[in-house]
Order: C-alpha cells, then structure tokens, then sequence
C-alpha cells in the first residue's frame, strides 16, 4: 500500500505543477495581450502625431498667405489714403 500512497503523492504533486503552470501561462497571456494593446495604441498615436503634423503645416501654409495678403491689404490702404489726401490737398480740402 505504500506503493498506493507514493504514486498518489506523485500525481497530486504533478496536478499541482500542472496548476502552476497553467497559472503562469494565463498570466503570461495577459502580459502579451496588454503588450499587443500597447503596441496598437503607439500605432494609433503615431498615426495621430502624423495626422497632426500634416494639419500644422497646412495651418502654418494658410497662416503665411493670411499674413502676405494682411500686408498687401495694408499697402493698398496706405497708398489709397496718400491718394485721398493728395486729392483733398489738391482741391482745398
């Protein structure tokens, strides 16, 4: 009967090994999975800085027309008011 009770002994010790290592195995699933998670968000974040990248140059582009056509808005005005003063010194104004 001893032989019973090694052999007993041996299967609950190779259940509680099995046990262990299905436990680690979930665990290390669940690692590779956060791991995949985080690596599909650093995806989307590097697609996101892309995206924001590319409207920032657009928006710097439109800012560099806007400030070439205020400057050439200011010019005309200039030159429209000389005209006027030039116009109102003429006739007595």
């Amino acid at each position: 009967m001893a032989e019973a009770g090694t052999f007993d002994a041996a299967v609950q010790e190779i259940e509680a090994a099995l046990g262990r290592l299905e436990t680690a195995l979930a665990r290390r699933r669940t690692r590779e999975r956060s791991l995949a998670d985080l690596e599909a968000e650093f995806a989307r974040l590097g697609e996101d800085r892309a995206r924001l990248v590319q409207e920032l140059d657009g928006s710097e582009a439109r800012a560099g027309r806007l400030e070439e056509a205020n400057r050439e808005v200011s010019r005309r005005l200039v030159a429209a008011m000389e005209s006027i003063r030039t116009v109102l010194d003429a006739h007595g104004g």
